[in-house]
């Protein structure tokens, strides 16, 4: 019981971040198009509507546990993208709190990583993804 509980809460606790994350994008698209524009990219804003939509499908995989295992390694590649893109080292002479925003997206990635190969655990869990299978299937 205490495993399905700490896992769930951790589905909640993902999908939670990345659906904080979008609804300040969706809130704010210019500015967070004008962000993706200071780092350098190109096409700011069509990137701030990818990147909320993307965030938006991952609340649904974390909530539903479809499709768990490859949206946690989506969103671990999204994470470490976002340490290096907006707070890498180019960014610490200008801002020490910077490299405590690199280095929390580090620990954002372990959680992911570990529910990566984990999957998203036997209750409340759509049963359907490429990487993760059903255990009681496979002991059949």
């Amino acid at each position: 019981m205490g495993r399905t509980v700490a896992i769930l809460i951790a589905r909640l606790i993902f999908a939670g971040a990345f659906a904080m994350a979008a609804a300040f994008k969706f809130a704010g698209m210019a500015d967070t198009a004008a962000y993706i524009a200071a780092a350098g990219f190109p096409v700011p804003l069509l990137l701030a509507w990818l990147a909320a939509i993307f965030e938006v499908g991952l609340v649904l995989a974390f909530l539903t546990g479809a499709f768990f295992s490859e949206a946690a390694l989506l969103a671990a590649a999204y994470v470490i993208f976002l340490a290096f893109a907006f707070h890498g080292p180019s960014h610490w002479q200008g801002n020490q709190a910077e490299f405590g925003f690199f280095v929390d997206h580090f620990t954002f990635l372990a959680g992911l990583l570990f529910a990566a190969v984990h999957g998203p655990g036997e209750r409340l869990t759509a049963r359907n993804g490429l990487l993760w299978k059903d255990q009681a299937a496979s002991a059949r």
